[in-house]
């Protein structure tokens, strides 16, 4: 089964379910996931699926805990460990984020019944996750975790700021200015101290915590602030033992619920498993479908689930009238995926998951998936890419019975054609025997003519578009591959006679090739007709569009013409076109005898000059000054 498992590349689908969960203990059930041969439990895993799908398409984001750190912690309580204060505060988001995705799905009871009834289990620590609020904040034990903890961390603040101005007092008194390498007050070993030059360390009476790195600078406790931060650091100690104190009653206090948090935490991942299995079947367009226990499959556009939306649906059934398909065609032309996606989507159906494909999906469930897809060649056994084949087929036909889907990809090849032809045909008569469900592919002629004439055998084949001469991934049952190979070099220009030679070398028998040929060329001549038609067409349209665009321009310039009167409206008067639209969109207006640059968003046609003057009028009359005309008739008589 891992063997078939890696063939199929269901490993590939549950590292991508992977990424949509939110918690590694989700992650770790589905590296657990394998398809299952109980119908009623899968059949209820897919519903889980279902449900979760309708509660996200539904717009609603489920409140799940990444569970992070939860089972260090857990491992903790077990030892019955103290736990600490990031630990406890981590513990009580889980106990608010249980709480909150149990009331996220009792309001979905009436969309997804089975998968809300989980959060059932759910135990709402209230009391615990309120009693964690008070004595815990960001991490760290507060004040009001008890009456004691609050008063010395008050002792604490006085007896530390009594220290800090008793050593402010010392830095500026004239016995430490010359001494000071800073005038800084640090902490070394959690005791106040002062940093002095190293050449003035005797001069200075204390006692020397700690050096700096260069050796350069000592860092003192003065005798004058000895006693008082021997007082701190005992009144330090109380504080540590009464948050010990608090952390060790947290713990006890949690330690009595350790199995409802353990249920808790059980419910909120798998429930990031269930979800995680619902995301991916939004990301495949997949759906739940209906499972058998007679080794009937019918796929409707059914995709690869690896290859997306480039994956070519398939329609596929068998196990009605047959029980052996034999696949031909071209090679690259997709025999390969079509197998894979067969086998996939079956084992994937079978591990609870929604498949890639549409309404009236029947899957069956099998007990042995046994697969012989690629060469398989063992560089540890020296073993050939034929010898390879034949050990995995011989392991097959040994174990394969009524309750295994057997699936060969190339089956006899490797090997002289003939003989390997024949235990392509043998092998495939031993595994009907045994009952099983094939699905083979296979490029030898015979083994078509074999499953034409036998009960139980159906042929297929992936359909190639000899026009184009590309394969189209496109399964069809009922139908043999037909052999291409010839009408290929025909239609690629390969002289005739050789072609029908080869024809007669090939099947032993003569065969005119001039009608095909003739077909061919009459196809050319349609496509060579259609092409030219379609240059016309653009030709046409771009002569149309050319002339459309003319007249839009002609339209757009005609918007006025000279003589019009207009009614200027940031003037509010009105005046006399005497020159048509430039390129910024302006016009020439003569109001009241002046000659002015108007844009055409101010002008509105007041009077058409066909109205104010005869055909042909000379508009000079109008717009040229007696100045003007008269400077024209001197320049005429001269």
């Amino acid at each position: 089964m891992n063997n078939s498992i890696n063939i199929l590349e269901f490993n590939k689908i549950k590292d991508i379910l992977k990424t949509y969960t939110v918690s590694d203990r989700a992650k770790d059930m589905i590296n657990k996931i394998e398809p299952s041969l109980d119908i009623n439990l899968i059949e209820r895993w897919l519903k889980e699926t279902s449900e979760a799908k309708i509660i996200l398409n539904s717009g609603s984001n489920l409140p799940l805990h990444s569970l992070s750190g939860i089972d260090n912690i857990l491992l903790k309580l077990n030892k019955e460990s103290i736990l600490n204060e990031v630990e406890l505060d981590t513990l009580n988001i889980l106990f608010k984020d249980g709480a909150k995705l149990k009331l996220f799905m009792e309001n979905k009871e009436s969309l997804a019944p089975m998968v809300s009834t989980y959060t059932h289990s759910i135990t709402e620590l209230a009391e615990l996750s309120i009693e964690l609020d008070r004595c815990i904040n960001n991490g760290h034990v507060d004040d009001r975790a008890s009456t004691l903890l609050s008063k010395i961390r008050k002792k604490i603040v006085i007896l530390e700021n009594k220290v800090k101005d008793k050593l402010n007092s010392l830095m500026k008194s004239s016995k430490y200015t010359d001494y000071l390498q800073d005038n800084l007050v640090t902490i070394r070993g959690g005791r106040f101290v002062v940093p002095i030059k190293r050449e003035y360390k005797n001069n200075i009476e204390g006692t020397i915590l700690d050096t700096s790195s260069s050796g350069s600078t000592c860092f003192i406790e003065p005798k004058e602030i000895k006693e008082a931060s021997d007082e701190l650091n005992d009144i330090r100690l109380l504080e540590e033992k009464e948050v010990y104190r608090i952390l060790s009653v947290l713990t006890n206090l949690i330690l009595d619920y350790t199995r409802e948090i353990s249920v808790n935490i059980e419910t909120m991942a798998y429930l990031d498993f269930i979800f995680a299995k619902a995301k991916y079947s939004r990301a495949i367009n997949g759906r739940e479908v209906s499972l058998n226990t007679n080794n009937h499959i019918k796929i409707v556009a059914g995709r690869h689930p690896l290859l997306g939306n480039d994956a070519v649906p398939i329609d596929f059934e068998i196990g009605v009238s047959y029980c052996c398909l034999v696949i031909t065609g071209p090679n690259t032309g997709g025999k390969t995926v079509a197998l894979k996606t067969i086998g996939l989507l079956t084992m994937m159906a079978q591990a609870g998951l929604h498949v890639p494909c549409k309404k009236g999906s029947d899957l069956a469930i099998y007990r042995d998936f046994l697969v012989d897809i690629g060469d398989g060649q063992s560089i540890q056994e020296s073993l050939s890419t034929f010898s390879s084949h034949i050990k995995n087929i011989i392991t097959i036909t040994n174990i394969s019975d009524a309750n295994s889907l057997v699936i060969l990809d190339e089956i006899g090849a490797g090997t002289d054609p003939s003989e390997g032809m024949g235990i392509a045909t043998a092998v495939l008569e031993k595994l009907y025997a045994n009952g099983s469900t094939i699905l083979a592919s296979t490029h030898y002629s015979e083994i078509k003519e074999f499953a034409e004439n036998n009960e139980g055998f159906k042929n297929g084949c992936m359909e190639f578009d000899i026009e184009t001469l590309k394969p189209l991934y496109k399964l069809t049952v009922g139908k043999s591959g037909e052999s291409n190979a010839l009408y290929i070099a025909l239609r690629l220009g390969m002289d005739i006679n050789i072609i029908e030679r080869a024809h007669f070398i090939t099947y032993k028998e003569n065969k005119s090739y001039s009608d095909i040929l003739s077909e061919i060329n009459t196809k050319k001549l349609i496509a060579e007709d259609m092409l030219l038609e379609q240059e016309k067409r653009k030709e046409t349209n771009k002569n149309l569009y050319e002339i459309h665009e003319i007249s839009k321009k002609q339209k757009k310039k005609s918007k006025f013409n000279i003589g019009d009167c207009v009614h200027v409206s940031s003037m509010d008067k009105t005046g006399i076109i005497y020159e048509l639209e430039n390129g910024r969109g302006e016009f020439g207006v003569m109001v009241m005898k002046n000659k002015i640059k108007i844009n055409h968003k101010r002008l509105t046609l007041y009077i058409e000059s066909k109205d104010m003057y005869p055909e042909n009028y000379d508009f000079d009359i109008v717009f040229e000054t007696v100045e003007d005309r008269k400077k024209d008739d001197i320049i005429v008589l001269s």
